[in-house]
């Protein structure tokens, strides 16, 4: 059996500041620098010569030679009808319990009388156009699909362009079609990485510039996203959804055998995934280790798995507290809680972007198919990002109206604050029509009295 190098346990205590921070860095952050002017080197030029760029980065960075970027929805509904059934299944049972979760998140129109006379209201609409970044390469993500557009069909944006890299053949897995079709995606692109979001966020000859950017992606796709967003006039983004990670926080009663599996379940994503390991038990974290060992060799991604297992963390802690408060400076994209009376530990743990409670909670469970969302903030935005949910997909606006009475009412209010913050013109603003509203109800009274007098 292959022997793979699996990253040695440490004691947190035994561990200086600098040793410490070293061990919860996450992989992808190390050569920021090179990368974005890499990135900001393709969207300039998918800027610049549209389609014919895509076309070309494509087949320097996947080696396929496309005719088109636009996959032909005929061609979408070929493809998707080649899906195995076994695999329509899952995806629809999958289908159904994320529609049914996001569902239950519709946001609701307020609309109050805040005193009387002046009425505030708080409306949605949805996003008109969305595109929604399904990974590729090694793997066939349908999963992707659902999460993404599942919550844009529910919000009925108009426009759902999903773009996703070619496979060899320079089509798209027939799994990934059938689910674009169920989520109504109106258009379909081959293409991948920062000139796919370039794509997306400044347009083509073939592609609309969307209003906002949705989908997980490695490094580069995160980096292109957080540039595009900070464009003039350019897309809003979901989250910093890079790299997957999983956090595992285990005690006495969990089992090694589904710790280990968790943490290859997640590693298997790619190189520059990162999974951590904490806990008080020493006898945890070794028997973790050697289940690796034995369970790597059993997958077919194997290689690739290694390379991310080789920068993770295996970290033994003085007690659970210690490990939750390590779990909270890491703020990880996935929480697994294998310990016992896991739910007691959710609010001490709540810097995560999804938790999963208990021993029977895997975190593949989220990937697929429970209902929740796997887009999730990476590299520590879950302090101030939230999993994907229906209401990212819609955009707020508020509307006022006031009668003459709710006018003066605040009148004395807007102009004591005009007035402290030097803003005449806010203040006339409010005055002018205080004063024609005077005028206006004279004139009216000497009209009435002026009728009496006549009769």
């Amino acid at each position: 059996m292959a022997r793979y190098t699996i990253a040695s346990a440490v004691r947190w205590q035994s561990l200086s500041e600098e040793e410490r921070r070293s061990r919860l860095q996450r992989p992808a952050q190390r050569a920021s620098e090179q990368l974005m002017r890499q990135v900001r080197d393709i969207i300039e030029q998918v800027e610049q010569q549209g389609d014919s760029a895509l076309l070309e980065l494509t087949q320097r960075f996947d080696n396929v030679s496309l005719d088109s970027p636009v996959l032909a929805m005929e061609q979408v509904e070929t493809l998707a009808g080649r899906t195995e059934q076994k695999v329509k299944q899952a995806i629809d049972l999958a289908y159904d319990n994320i529609r049914r979760f996001h569902a239950q998140q519709q946001p609701q129109t307020v609309d109050i009388e805040t005193m009387p006379g002046v009425r505030c209201q708080q409306r949605i609409a949805p996003l008109r156009k969305v595109g929604l970044y399904i990974p590729g390469g090694s793997a066939s993500l349908p999963s992707t699909v659902l999460m993404c557009g599942v919550p844009a069909q529910l919000a009925q944006c108009n426009e759902r362009i999903l773009v996703s890299p070619p496979d060899k053949d320079g089509l798209l897995s027939p799994a990934i079609c059938y689910a674009a079709l169920k989520c109504g995606v109106t258009q379909v692109v081959l293409a991948g990485g920062a000139q796919a979001i370039a794509a997306l966020a400044v347009g083509t000859q073939s592609i609309n510039a969307v209003d906002k950017i949705f989908g997980p992606g490695n490094s580069y796709v995160t980096a292109a996203k957080q540039y595009v967003s900070q464009l003039a006039g350019g897309p809003a983004i979901d989250l910093p959804a890079g790299p997957s990670e999983l956090l595992i926080i285990a005690d006495d009663t969990a089992d090694a055998e589904f710790i280990a599996a968790d943490l290859l379940s997640q590693a298997e994503h790619g190189p520059d995934s990162q999974v951590i390991l904490l806990s008080p038990s020493t006898k945890v974290v070794e028997a973790t280790r050697a289940a690796l060992q034995r369970q790597l060799a059993e997958l077919p991604r194997a290689e690739i798995t290694a390379q991310a297992l080789a920068s993770s963390s295996f970290i033994v802690t003085e007690d659970l507290t210690e490990a939750a408060a390590i779990s909270q400076r890491y703020a990880p994209e996935h929480l697994s809680l294998q310990i016992k009376d896991a739910e007691d530990w959710i609010e001490q743990t709540d810097q995560a972007g999804s938790i999963f409670v208990g021993h029977y909670a895997p975190e593949s469970g989220g990937d697929y198919a429970t209902g929740t969302n796997h887009v999730l903030p990476t590299y520590g935005y879950a302090r101030n990002y939230s999993s994907l949910g229906l209401a990212d997909f819609y955009r707020r606006y508020t509307v006022q109206q006031l009668t003459p009475q709710g006018l003066s009412l605040l009148a004395p209010a807007i102009t004591a604050l005009a007035a402290e913050e030097k803003l005449d013109a806010h203040r006339l603003a409010v005055t002018r029509r205080l004063d024609s509203a005077r005028m206006q109800a004279d004139l009216q009274t000497a009209t009435a009295s002026t009728e009496g007098e006549r009769q």
